[in-house]
C-alpha cells in the first residue's frame, strides 16, 4: 500500500503544470466535459498499460522524434479551428457537435501524453518494482495522472462557466498554438542540434501564423460585407 500511494503521488505530482493538465483547460472550449473525462480516462489506461507492459518495446518500433512531430501538427490544428470558431462566432454546441467527440479527445491526450516525463516515470517504475507488480504500478500510475488533469478539467469548466463568452476560447487559442511550437522544436530537436530545430520550428510558427492572419482577414472582410 505504501509503494501505491509513493507511485500516485509522484505521478500527480509530475502532472502538475505539464502539458496535457493545460489542455485538459482548453479541451473545455471544444468538448462536453463528459467526454473529455471519458476519453482521458480510457487514454490515461491505456496509456499507463502501455508504459508497465510494452514501453521499452514500443519506443523501439515508433520513433519519439515523429511522434512529437505528429503532436505538434495536431497542436496546431486545434490551435487553428478554435481560431475559426471565434471568428465565426459558432454557438458551442455547433463545434461540439462532433460524431466522435469522445475518440478525439482520446487520441489527442493518447499523442500529447505519448513519450512525455509522466509515462517515462510509468515505465522507470515498472522496470523498478518488476512484472509482480506490474497492475499496483499501473493503477497506482493512472489514478495519480487522472487527479491531476481532473484538476485541470475543473479549472477549464470553471473559466467556461465564469469568465466572458469566448475567453476561454482564446485561452485555448494560446495554449494549443504554444504547445505546437515548443512540440515541434522538442521532435526536430531530437533528430538534429545546432541552429536546424530553430529554423524548423520558426518555419513551421510562421506557416501556422501566415494561415492564421489569412483566416482572420477572410472572416473581417466577410463581416464588413
Amino acid at each position: 500500500m505504501l509503494l501505491f500511494f509513493q507511485i500516485l503521488i509522484t505521478m500527480f505530482i509530475a502532472e502538475m503544470g505539464d502539458k496535457t493538465q493545460l489542455l485538459m483547460i482548453a479541451m473545455n472550449s471544444r468538448y462536453k466535459l463528459r467526454d473529455i473525462l471519458i476519453g482521458s480516462a480510457a487514454s490515461i489506461l491505456v496509456l499507463n498499460a502501455i508504459a508497465v507492459g510494452l514501453g521499452a518495446l514500443l519506443s523501439q518500433f515508433i520513433p519519439t522524434w515523429l511522434i512529437k512531430i505528429i503532436a505538434a501538427c495536431a497542436f496546431f490544428y486545434f490551435a487553428w479551428t478554435t481560431l475559426r470558431k471565434v471568428e465565426e462566432g459558432e454557438e458551442k454546441e455547433t463545434v461540439r457537435d462532433s460524431k466522435f467527440p469522445i475518440l478525439t479527445v482520446f487520441g489527442t491526450f493518447f499523442i500529447a501524453e505519448l513519450g512525455d516525463k509522466t509515462q517515462l516515470t510509468a515505465i522507470t517504475f515498472a522496470a523498478n518494482e518488476g512484472s509482480e507488480s506490474a497492475i499496483l504500478v499501473w493503477l497506482a500510475c493512472s489514478m495519480g495522472l487522472f487527479a491531476a488533469d481532473l484538476i485541470g478539467m475543473m479549472v477549464g469548466h470553471l473559466i467556461e462557466s465564469k469568465m466572458p463568452a469566448g475567453f476561454l476560447d482564446k485561452l485555448a487559442f494560446v495554449i494549443f498554438a504554444f504547445f505546437g511550437v515548443t512540440t515541434m522544436r522538442d521532435g526536430v530537436c531530437l533528430l538534429t542540434a545546432g541552429w536546424i530545430p530553430w529554423a524548423v520550428t520558426g518555419g513551421a510558427a510562421a506557416v501556422f501564423a501566415i494561415l492564421c492572419v489569412c483566416t482572420w482577414r477572410k472572416h473581417q472582410n466577410i463581416r464588413q460585407k
